[in-house]
C-alpha cells in the first residue's frame, strides 16, 4: 500500500499544479469579465509594484511624493516604485516566461516603443485592459494614432497612454546667448566650444532620440521613413551624411568623443557641474523641477531646432504574471485621472504633457489647465506644436544602437 501511494504521489502532485494553474488562468480571465466597482474592491488594501526607469529625481519624487499617499488614502493601496530599465525588466520576463512562472513580482511597467513591440510579440502582457479603464474611455481621445500606435506597433489595449513628451534641448543662457537653430549651426557651435558638448550613447532612449533626429535629417524628413516604413537598405544609402556629422563633431566633444555619457542622469550631472553647457531629453518642461532644487542652474532654458522635434507617447502596461493585476489596473486608471494628470503636468514635480484630450476635461479641470505656468525654461505650446515630429518604425532605434557603434563609436 505505501509503495501504492508512493508511485501515485507525484502524479497526485502534477494534476493539483495543473488544476491550481487552470484555476489562476481563469480567474485572470473573469477578472476582465468584472464591473469596475468588483475590481475596486478586489485592489482595496493590496500592494502594487511599478518597475520604471528611475532617472529623473522630479518624476521619482511624483511617484513617491505625490501618487503613492493618494493611492494610500483612496484606496488603501500601498505603491511601490522600483528603479529599473526597461530592457531588463523584459529580460526578467522573459525569463519568467521561459520558466513558467505564473506569479511574478511586477505589477505596472513603464513602457513604449521597441520595448512594447518586444513585449507583445512575445505575449509577456496582460490584458487587453484599457477597455475597463473608466478613466481611458472619458477622458482619452481613443481615436488618436498616438493612442491607437506606439512607433508603427497597434497596442490593442495592451497599454494605456500615460503621458505625452517633447525632445528638447536644454542650455545655460548664461553661458550660451543664442542657442544653435539647425544641426549645421549646432556643429558649427561645437567645433567653437570643444569639450562642451555631448551625447549619451544611443543604448540609451535619450541618446538613440538625438541620433532619429539626424536620420530624419539626413534622409530628407519623417515623412520618408513613415512612408517606406523599416527599410534598412534605403536608409544606408541615405545616412552617409549623418555618419560624416557625427564623426566630424566627434574630436570636438566631451573627452574628445573617446567616451559617452551611458545615461541622460549622467549627461545631467555633466551639465549640472559645468562640464557640458548642454543637455537634452524627452519632456520639454523636466528642466523645471531640476531649477527648483537647485541641480540645474537657474539660467537654463530649452529650445528645438528647426528641423523639428520628435514627440513621443508613453503607456503603462500589466506583465502576464503580475501577482496583482486588479490593484494594477485601479492604479493605472487613478494615474489617468484629471487630478494626476494635472499634478504631472505642474512644474512641481514632473512637469510633463497629459495623455488626456483636454477636451474632454470637465469644465473646472479646463481653467485649471490654463492657469497652469509651466515655468520660464518651457517653450510655448504653438512653438512645440508647430515642431513637432512623429515617431517612426521602433525597429530603428536597434539599427541606430548597432550601427553607430560600428560607424561612429569604433571608428579613430
Amino acid at each position: 500500500m505505501k509503495r501504492l501511494f508512493a508511485l501515485l504521489l507525484p502524479i497526485f502532485i502534477f494534476l493539483s499544479a495543473c488544476s491550481t494553474k487552470e484555476l489562476s488562468s481563469a480567474s485572470e480571465a473573469k477578472l476582465l469579465e468584472h464591473k469596475w466597482k468588483q475590481i475596486e474592491q478586489e485592489a482595496k488594501n493590496t500592494k502594487v509594484r511599478m518597475f520604471m526607469w528611475g532617472g529623473d529625481e522630479g518624476i521619482n519624487d511624483y511617484m513617491d511624493e505625490w501618487v503613492a499617499p493618494k493611492l494610500k488614502k483612496q484606496y488603501g493601496i500601498t505603491f511601490e516604485r522600483i528603479p529599473m530599465d526597461t530592457h531588463e525588466i523584459l529580460q526578467k520576463l522573459l525569463n519568467e516566461k521561459k520558466a513558467a512562472e505564473e506569479k511574478g513580482t511586477i505589477d505596472i511597467i513603464w513602457i513604449n516603443g521597441e520595448n512594447f513591440k518586444n513585449a507583445k510579440e512575445n505575449d509577456l502582457l496582460f490584458g487587453p485592459i484599457t477597455e475597463k479603464l473608466p478613466n481611458f474611455q472619458k477622458y482619452i481621445d481613443t481615436r488618436s494614432l498616438n493612442t491607437q500606435y506606439d512607433f508603427g506597433t497597434a497596442v490593442d489595449g495592451l497599454e494605456a497612454p500615460w503621458g505625452k513628451v517633447q525632445f528638447v534641448f536644454l542650455y545655460d543662457a548664461s553661458k550660451i546667448s543664442q542657442p544653435p537653430r539647425t544641426f549645421a549651426e549646432l556643429k558649427d557651435w561645437i567645433k567653437e566650444h570643444p569639450g562642451k558638448f555631448t551625447y549619451p550613447d544611443p543604448t540609451d532612449f535619450t541618446g538613440n532620440a538625438f541620433l532619429r533626429h539626424l536620420l530624419y535629417e539626413a534622409v530628407g524628413g519623417s515623412e520618408k521613413l513613415l512612408k517606406q516604413g523599416y527599410d534598412p537598405q534605403f536608409v544606408k544609402n541615405e545616412v552617409e551624411k549623418m555618419w560624416a556629422y557625427l564623426n566630424e563633431i566627434k574630436p570636438y566633444l566631451w573627452r574628445k568623443g573617446e567616451t559617452y555619457p551611458n545615461s541622460l542622469t549622467e549627461l545631467d550631472r555633466m551639465y549640472s557641474q559645468g562640464e557640458v553647457w548642454m543637455t537634452m531629453g524627452y519632456n520639454e518642461a523636466r528642466a523645471e523641477s531640476l531649477i527648483k532644487n537647485g541641480t540645474f542652474p537657474t539660467s537654463t532654458r530649452s529650445f528645438v531646432l528647426e528641423s523639428g522635434s520628435i514627440g513621443n507617447t508613453h503607456f503603462l502596461a500589466i506583465p502576464f504574471n503580475s501577482p496583482n493585476k486588479a490593484g494594477a489596473m485601479v492604479t493605472i486608471n487613478f494615474l489617468l485621472s484629471p487630478q494626476a494628470q494635472l499634478e504631472k503636468f505642474r512644474p512641481t514635480y514632473w512637469g510633463e504633457g497629459m495623455s488626456l484630450d483636454p477636451n474632454k476635461l470637465p469644465e473646472k479641470d479646463q481653467q485649471t489647465l490654463k492657469q497652469i505656468n509651466r515655468g520660464k525654461s518651457v517653450l510655448s505650446s504653438d512653438v512645440l506644436k508647430d515642431h513637432l515630429l512623429p515617431e517612426v518604425d521602433s525597429r530603428y532605434v536597434g539599427w541606430l544602437k548597432e550601427n553607430w557603434l560600428h560607424e561612429v563609436a569604433r571608428k579613430r
